[in-house]
């Protein structure tokens, strides 16, 4: 009974990736609608208002180790790997073929970001806000609010605070901050930006 459930699973699963994942009819609706239900279906963990870009590859078979938190971007051909082979035993000699396979969950943080063409590999945490950047090879966990690039992934940036931003401010440009529930609008340094959380002025 078991083989024949597993077998159900798999058949249903390809069904739903290879028809629902890119279809042309329903376009407008894959991102943020049609391809985050069907991670769900075959198993994966998906928060809200999640963004999945063409052409992503999950790891379907273990597709229960892949957790993607509210409001991330999984962008085009990202590929979400939750196995690889166990190289700790291997010498010179050895067949690869013959290695053990481990696993490891996959953790995309809250609104963080996958560069076009990235690899996760097993075991990663993408802290919340980070941003890989395009091509990326990500092996290690990448903390939050950064932005990380290259084979392998390396943090090249920290992303600031509103307030640390505004303590840069020359010459005491900015006199006066206001917090007013978690939005912000400027006169001057920040002048052309909407909903941020504080309020200056000169």
């Amino acid at each position: 009974w078991q083989v024949i459930k597993r077998t159900y699973k798999t058949l249903r699963d390809s069904f739903l990736l290879k028809h629902f994942m890119h279809s042309a009819l329903l376009s407008p609706l894959l991102p943020r609608k049609i391809r985050p239900w069907v991670l769900r279906k075959v198993g994966c963990h998906v928060g809200k208002d999640v963004f999945i870009g063409s052409h992503v590859w999950i790891d379907a078979g273990h597709a229960d180790l892949i957790y993607i938190e509210d409001h991330a971007h999984v962008t085009a051909r990202t590929v979400l790997l939750c196995h690889k082979r166990d190289l700790s035993d291997y010498y010179v000699g050895d067949d690869y073929g013959k290695l053990p396979y481990k696993t490891g969950e996959i953790h995309l943080g809250k609104g963080c970001s996958t560069g076009t063409d990235s690899i996760i590999m097993p075991g990663v945490t993408i802290g919340e806000g980070a941003i890989i950047g395009a091509g990326s090879l990500v092996t290690r966990d990448i903390p939050a609010w950064t932005i990380a690039t290259g084979r392998p992934a390396k943090v090249v940036k920290e992303i600031k605070g509103y307030i640390e931003k505004l303590n840069e401010c020359k010459n005491n440009e900015i006199k006066k901050i206001i917090i007013n529930d978690g939005k912000r609008k400027c006169n001057t340094f920040f002048q052309k930006k909407k909903n941020f959380f504080a309020l200056c002025q000169e």
